[in-house]
């Protein structure tokens, strides 16, 4: 990844609003506007925040950017993903310093904010989309056919635990927490056989490992996997000129689409879904999977856009054929198979 051509104003900020660490400043020469980004403090939000900064940059060369890095309750609480009932944990507190004024726009993972944002608040930006497959490291290079009976493999999701189970049966799931760093760390600590995790957070953090590529027909990625989310205020329409001088339509119509299929669905950490949309051309389409807690059971869809139907009621469709041919049930199942997968009774 490419380093950003100015250095940025950090400012670092607790769950509750207050400041905490030094700040840096530094600006750039030329005259212009100076926004303040919110994200959270990990070294992979900060890297996409950097390079969101770096293509505003070049297209908007007189303007300058100060980061304030905040923490979120994802990043305290270190119970598994899939336990704590609560949407936007990752990304609550970072739109909190949007809505209150403290910054102009807030830079997130897409997969990690949900359908429906606090009034007030906008997806102003989504740039182009990094790819969004799944990824499988190991210590000795192995592929998921070739890991060794009764392997053991760590991860983070749910969705990825089922599609792991569905390839290899004979495979153990130990869940795992942690930044991209800690939980490729896991692999020694742990005495795992492999992670698996999502390929953009590797190319962002530029992480030289051994991985191999986890077929997409069989690990459909979560919503929004690979593509960022911008989000200001609703109402400020200078700061909506200067984000879309950056934005990508293909990967905007692709989230779209992701994200009204997911609304839909009503999927998250605690349901996992995965889907895709694909813009080729003229043409949109969109694969869904949703899967029953032992993995044994798959609900899938495929749809394209019909004539002048816009990404987002192509992913409504989507998502409603998806309940009527049977997730709304599996998603009932969910929640008493997530006290087996905590380990709990």
């Amino acid at each position: 990844m490419v380093q950003p051509t100015t250095s940025t104003n950090i400012c670092n900020h607790t769950n509750d609003g207050t400041s905490s660490g030094s700040v840096e400043k530094t600006r750039t020469n030329s005259p212009g506007c100076t926004y303040a980004v919110a994200t959270r403090g990990s070294r992979l939000s900060i890297a996409q925040t950097r390079h969101v900064i770096d293509q505003l940059l070049a297209a908007a060369p007189d303007t300058t950017y100060d980061v304030i890095t905040i923490t979120t309750k994802g990043d305290t609480d270190s119970r598994p993903l899939f336990t704590i009932d609560q949407k936007g944990i990752f990304e609550k507190e970072v739109d909190m310093a949007v809505e209150d004024g403290r910054a102009d726009f807030a830079v997130h993972s897409l997969k990690d904010i949900p359908s429906e944002l606090p009034d007030g608040l906008v997806l102003a930006c989504v740039p182009k989309r990094e790819h969004p497959d799944d990824v499988l490291i190991t210590t000795k290079g192995h592929t998921l056919k070739t890991l060794p009976p009764n392997a053991t493999i760590g991860t983070s999701s749910l969705r990825r635990a089922v599609q792991i189970s569905r390839a290899r049966p004979d495979v153990r799931i130990r869940p795992i927490r942690g930044n991209i760093e800690t939980r490729i760390s896991k692999l020694d600590s742990d005495q795992l056989d492999g992670i698996v995790l999502a390929y953009a957070g590797l190319s962002r953090l530029r992480i030289d490992v051994r991985y191999t590529l986890l077929p997409v027909k069989e690990f459909v990625p979560s919503p929004g996997q690979g593509a960022l989310a911008i989000v200001s205020r609703s109402d400020d329409t200078e700061m909506h000129r200067v984000l879309q001088k950056i934005e990508d339509p293909c990967s905007r119509a692709e989230a779209d689409a992701e994200r009204a299929l997911s609304a839909a669905v009503g999927s998250g950490c605690r349901f996992p879904v995965g889907a895709l949309a694909r813009q080729t051309g003229d043409t949109m389409s969109i694969r869904a999977d949703a899967f029953s807690v032992d993995g044994k059971e798959v609900v899938a869809v495929e749809e394209t856009a019909y004539d002048k139907e816009s990404p987002a009621e192509m992913g409504r469709r989507a998502g409603q054929n998806l309940l009527s041919k049977g997730a709304k049930r599996l998603a009932l199942n969910w929640r008493e198979g997530l006290s087996e997968w905590n380990g709990t009774s």
